[in-house]
């Protein structure tokens, strides 16, 4: 097919599912790497959300990053399949998020304190954690298993809270 005849089937197949005459309709599936803002409103209700409390901040330097993946084998905490990104300064003691959710489903929170704000993982003076606090040891090298950080989110608000670890 030359380019001049993709075009045209492209824009022919545009404009039929423009009139709701293409392809049957299916649940959208949420983008990866979106990044969101942290906005309290979220998780007054209305959606599927999640109130996230960090507790254990250590230091109120650099940044903490708190990132949504879906509860799979092939999507936690591997790099470029979050679904959603907050990043906010870190400040000791506690912070409060709100992470939109796409769809109720099975998911996971992973949650890392860039304390040095160089952008890279810095085992003597970053933290992390995640959604159920699983005990992270030198055997999972920090990674435990996706169904062990899973949880379900319904259409509401999920409240949970998230333990930050350090070396």
């Amino acid at each position: 097919m030359n380019l001049q005849a993709c075009l045209r089937h492209a824009i022919c197949a545009l404009a039929l599912v423009g009139a709701g005459l293409g392809m049957p309709a299916m649940p959208v599936q949420a983008q990866y790497r979106q990044p969101v803002t942290n906005d309290p409103a979220r998780c007054r209700g209305g959606n599927p959300a999640i109130s996230i409390t960090v507790t254990g901040i250590r230091s109120s330097t650099g940044k903490l990053r708190v990132q949504l993946y879906r509860a799979t084998r092939q999507d936690w905490l591997e790099k470029g399949r979050w679904l959603h990104r907050i990043e906010a300064p870190a400040h000791a003691g506690s912070m409060t998020f709100c992470m939109p959710v796409p769809e109720p489903g099975s998911y996971g929170i992973g949650v890392r304190h860039d304390a040095n704000n160089n952008g890279e993982t810095d085992l003597t003076q970053d933290g992390g954690g995640m959604s159920n606090n699983p005990s992270i040891n030198i055997f999972n090298l920090g990674k435990p298993s996706y169904d062990k950080a899973a949880f379900p989110v319904g259409s509401g608000v999920r409240s949970i809270t998230i333990n930050m670890r350090y070396m």
